[in-house]
């Protein structure tokens, strides 16, 4: 018998050992990815460790991040959001209008607020009553957004007649500029959100399984709802921060590929395509690790041609892992 223990011991051992490595990665991958990243970038270049390109990345990542935190909700669901670049576009043009039309700030911030809640409920709409997959139902409105864009600009940029306008984008409290404030406040509410709050627990429940979810009482409609509504309304604030960094938006180039690195930070975060799992820090993380990589990038002079490449193959890398797991 004793000599029966004594193999069993080790063996346990290792399998003790292996499911708290498993569970490590399983519950911190994205933050150990980060550090890993953070470390390598600093050995690769010195100038990475200087406060002002700290502070210069955290300020990149700030509209890009408030965008990415609506799309992990929606992600979160089952469903995926196309239109983010093109509303946020959209927002902006009718900010300026409202803004040039009233020269009053908050006028021009709650008609923002107000254009960017509908657009996104209309997009849960289409998913939620009329039935349309999400892909469909937001590469429609990501289509029609731009282009209404484009045809009240007349295809270029439109610009503020109120000068102030700027100081929301170009002002700083301590270190810290204000864009980058509002990225982690609106990080900080929407944890909250979904991780303390019987929505965001009808959210995991929907993403998890749509007839569960259903079957167990819950609005799943109303649900949906809510989600694209909110990720309109996160879109809105970031077009207006977007805006007033120049008082200024272009309706053909401002908010181009944002669904593909909103889509990106997500996915490195850790939240599953499928929907029902991930977390709100992760896309956080994932936000950083995006911001890292460009900034290395653009230290090391890599084309910005090859900067696509290499955030599809993070993309690709990070659902590969997923898979594994």
């Amino acid at each position: 018998m004793a000599n029966v223990n004594t193999i069993k011991q080790p063996n346990q051992q290792t399998s003790t050992t292996k499911g708290r490595l498993s569970w490590l990665w399983s519950e911190y991958s994205v933050i150990i990815a980060f550090l890993v990243i953070f470390i390598a970038a600093a050995i690769m270049n010195p100038r990475f460790l200087d406060i002002n390109n700290q502070l210069n990345i955290l300020m990149q990542v700030s509209i890009i991040g408030i965008v990415a935190l609506g799309m992990t909700v929606v992600m979160l669901s089952g469903g995926i959001d196309l239109s983010v670049g093109s509303v946020l576009v959209f927002v902006g043009v009718i900010t300026v209008l409202a803004l040039n039309a009233t020269g009053s700030i908050l006028v021009a911030i709650l008609t923002a607020l107000v254009v960017g809640s509908f657009a996104g409920f209309l997009n849960g709409l289409m998913v939620a009553k009329g039935r349309i997959a999400s892909f469909i139902a937001t590469l429609g409105m990501m289509a029609a957004a731009r282009s209404i864009a484009l045809y009240i600009a007349e295809g270029g940029s439109i610009s503020g007649e109120v000068s102030s306008f700027t100081a929301i984008a170009n002002s700083d409290l301590w270190i810290f500029d204000f864009p980058v404030i509002i990225f982690f406040a609106m990080t900080a509410l929407v944890y909250i959100l979904m991780h303390k709050t019987r929505f965001g627990r009808y959210v995991y429940a929907l993403g998890s399984n749509e007839k569960a979810a259903l079957l167990s009482a819950i609005r799943v409609d109303r649900v949906k709802m809510g989600v694209y509504t909110l990720v309109g309304l996160l879109v809105s604030v970031a077009a207006i921060i977007e805006t007033s960094r120049l008082n200024s938006i272009s309706s053909s180039s401002s908010g181009v590929q944002y669904e593909l690195d909103a889509i990106a930070a997500v996915i490195i975060g850790g939240t599953r395509m499928t929907g029902g799992r991930g977390k709100i820090m992760g896309t956080f993380f994932g936000v950083l690790i995006l911001g890292i990589l460009n900034n290395m990038m653009n230290l090391m002079n890599v084309s910005p041609h090859l900067q696509g490449f290499v955030k599809g193959l993070i993309i690709i890398i990070a659902v590969v892992f997923q898979k594994r797991e």
